[in-house]
């Protein structure tokens, strides 16, 4: 068993070839690279809300290569969701939109994981769902969750990524407690 000396930095995992080619677009960047690829493949994402917001970050964060998303939303698919909540299809009708969302993310790139919790966002759990992550994007529709998620990133020191939309009007801000 090799054991690192104490203070030296242990190397990343070189990227397998099937990396290589899926995430050869963000190699070629001098802003990504592989060393960025690998960060992104190791970090961590809370995505709160699994619905029309939710659905293109999580394609796109799986598509990216990031690790783990972990995704809470207490609802179930329905049929009127699929017209907006693209991450979502027919076969889905009446699942836990958080188990739709994970098969989604899954057939879409197997090096991402998927926590899916079917819970509602409260008090009770916030700081425990937002304790491990790397940044919390809040895709939801209420403001008392985006409050606490809000008193959570700020007593955590994560950035939070906020959305919004109104017909055809939205928001988007980022949050970065400090700056």
């Amino acid at each position: 068993m090799d054991v690192e000396a104490p203070g030296e930095p242990v190397a990343p995992a070189p990227l397998r070839p099937e990396q290589l080619e899926r995430y050869g677009r963000h190699l070629s960047l001098a802003q990504v690279g592989p060393a960025g690829q690998r960060r992104l493949l190791d970090a961590r994402v809370l995505v709160v809300g699994a619905g029309g917001l939710a659905a293109p970050v999580l394609q796109y964060l799986a598509a990216a290569g990031v690790g783990t998303i972990t995704v809470v939303d207490d609802d179930r698919v329905e049929l009127s969701n699929l017209q907006r909540q693209v991450v979502h299809g027919t076969a889905d009708v009446g699942s836990a939109k958080v188990d739709s969302a994970a098969r989604a993310v899954a057939a879409l790139n197997p090096d991402v994981g998927v926590v899916a919790v079917p819970e509602r966002l409260a008090a009770s759990n916030v700081v425990v769902l937002c304790a491990d992550q790397d940044v919390v994007v809040d895709a939801t529709d209420n403001f008392a969750t985006r409050f606490l998620l809000n008193d959570a990133c700020v007593l955590l020191g994560l950035p939070l990524v906020w959305a919004a939309i109104s017909q055809f009007d939205g928001q988007l801000t980022v949050w970065s407690p400090g700056e």
